[in-house]
């Protein structure tokens, strides 16, 4: 991954450019594609032009022009409504930058190891976009995969219509188009991008969006961007889809789901060119080429549960293996920020990196009061920041698969020395691990304390053998609401009914996590232990329709998905 170098940057507190402010107590040069360049320089092109009668932003090729509006209930407001682009403007305009991504099969190097497989720009991870709180992003994205996609800005609080659910926000990107998400960033963070349409994720379609603090608080020299993954794709001729099957005991997963209404169902591939699927549409073991990827026996002390249902071969730092790791190259005494994302679909990681001790600064984008920890535990989905103090030597950057037999590495080198062997175990694993419940969050961006205008009450169901996983006993329709109104402050209860761990993901929004002490860190994606219960507050403040997901990929696409949909 690219590197930043930072010498000295203003101490002030956590603001975004423009009108960007953060108010939490209310109600309410970047990497580009050759040819692009930033808004503010001589050589930026201008925005184009909507098509007359167009709602900005709604996208090309048969796209622009449209204001989607998906099945389901009147009386809410829906993606490109008039109260979404009023939020929208409320974000102040600034400098655009233009960014393209290609999503396209790909042979992939994993350091050794070659795998067909999706990615953007023949890249793994994608290649990062990096921008400012208060710029607009201006992103294309070109889609040559043979099925349908969407990209999704997963942490970003944006209109909704630019949020990439296909069949909810927007319509599916048929093979061959391009789409334009085009929205206002007004919060820094750690963030990423990923496609929303079935376990395309599970492949390679990820990448970093990293948003700058014009008046970053924090002191650093260098900066490494960490992305932590599962791999199976294209690996003797695996699928996510077939594994998701082989889930189902060999039947689709129940399209009750029902993604989008242009959603292609047609034959998968194994990765190999050799159909898994009979003419039922059911999946053939007999024909599938590739083994059995499901995990057996597995426990975590940390998840109080299995680690998960898949058996990965492979886990990746930045898209490397472990006996290739990824080198990062500082000097000693640097200060180092990590950007950890956990980009995986179905694995929660153990982080540590040997003879350091880590400070929490930031946990999904949010800035949180700095916490010393040895290692960090990250579900689906999490980001977490962290400052360390450069030591001399080579030092191994460990991501243990929790409740799996596997790990990923990267190294950390300032000195001589030999690489670290793929099977290391730095002590810093056995050590402290500060769990998000117990992190403090920033005064700029801590939510005020109020009482809430609306309770809500939501269970997840289901269970590892019949794999019907969903809330309240119901798979996700399309059609389903659970509304909220503008201005709310709003406390959801989530209890877990089940024998696994989830991470659970909130669209559009952050929520502080309420513990013994009051409020406390915002995020947007937060591990729920089985049989236990998560209570977190959020400002009803960005209207539209959003989803509210198990961020394990065979989770939510077997049907643990709601909405969260905004009254008239």
């Amino acid at each position: 991954m690219q590197t930043h170098t930072r010498r000295t940057v203003l101490g002030a507190s956590i603001v975004a450019g423009g009108s960007g402010i953060l108010t939490a107590c209310s109600g309410s040069a970047p990497l580009s594609e050759p040819g692009s360049h930033p808004a503010d320089s001589p050589h930026a092109r201008p925005a184009p032009r909507p098509a007359p009668g167009s709602r900005p932003g709604t996208g090309t090729a048969g796209h622009q022009g449209e204001a989607f509006v998906p099945r389901g209930p009147a009386g809410y407001v829906n993606p490109s409504d008039p109260e979404v682009l009023e939020a929208e403007r409320e974000r102040g305009q600034g400098p655009v930058r233009r960014f393209r991504l290609t999503a396209d099969e790909t042979f992939l190097d994993l350091g050794g190891l070659m795998v067909r497989s999706w990615a953007y720009n023949d890249r793994l991870p994608g290649r990062e976009v990096r921008i400012h709180a208060g710029d607009i992003l201006d992103l294309t994205l070109a889609n040559r995969l043979p099925r349908s996609t969407t990209l999704h800005s997963h942490g970003v609080r944006m209109r909704c219509d630019m949020d990439g659910v296909p069949g909810l926000t927007q319509r599916s990107i048929q093979s061959g188009e391009d789409y334009n998400y085009r929205f206002a960033v007004v919060h820094p963070g750690t963030y990423w991008l990923h496609s929303h349409t079935g376990l395309q994720l599970d492949r390679g379609l990820y990448a970093p969006l990293i948003v700058e603090d014009p008046r970053e608080p924090l002191s650093y020299d260098k900066e490494w961007v960490v992305v932590l993954d599962d791999w199976l794709d294209g690996v003797q001729g695996s699928t996510p889809d077939a594994v998701l099957a082989e889930l189902h005991h060999g039947k689709r997963a129940p399209m009750g789901m029902d993604m989008g209404e242009d959603e292609e169902h047609g034959t998968e591939h194994d990765g190999s060119g050799h159909e898994t699927w009979d003419e039922s549409g059911d999946w053939d073991p007999g024909r599938s080429k590739s083994p059995s990827r499901l995990l057996h026996d597995s426990h975590s002390r940390m998840l109080h549960s299995e680690g998960g249902s898949v058996d990965y071969p492979f886990y990746l730092v930045n898209g490397r293996l472990a006996h290739e790791p990824s080198v990062f190259r500082a000097r000693p005494g640097d200060r180092i920020r990590l950007r950890i994302i956990n980009a995986g679909a179905e694995t929660a990681f153990r982080v540590a990196l040997g003879g350091h001790e880590m400070t929490v600064t930031h946990t999904d984008g949010y800035p949180v009061e700095h916490k010393r920890t040895d290692a960090l535990l990250l579900g689906m989905a999490e980001r977490y920041d962290v400052l360390i103090t450069a030591k001399d030597g080579v030092f191994p950057l460990v991501a243990l698969a929790e409740g799996k037999n596997g790990r990923a590495l990267a190294v950390l080198r300032t000195g001589g020395g030999g690489m670290p062997r793929s099977s290391v175990h730095p002590d810093e694993l056995e050590g402290k691990v500060v769990p998000a419940r117990r992190l403090v969050p920033d005064e700029s961006v801590a939510l005020c304390h109020r009482e809430p205008d609306r309770e809500m009450r939501i269970r997840l169901t289901g269970n590892m053998r019949a794999f019907n996983w969903g809330f309240d006993h119901r798979p996700y329709s399309v059609e389903e609401r659970r509304p909220v109104r503008q201005g709310e402050r709003v406390r959801l209860t989530l209890i877990n009914a089940t024998d696994m761990w989830h991470p659970v993901h909130l669209h559009g929004h952050t929520f502080a996590l309420r513990g013994l002490d009051g409020l406390g860190a915002r995020k947007d994606t937060s591990i729920l232990m089985p049989h236990r219960k998560m209570v977190v507050d959020f400002n009803a403040d960005n209207p539209g329709l959003w989803m509210l997901h198990c961020h394990n990929q065979y989770h939510s696409e077997s049907g643990m998905m709601t909405i969260l949909g905004y009254r008239k």
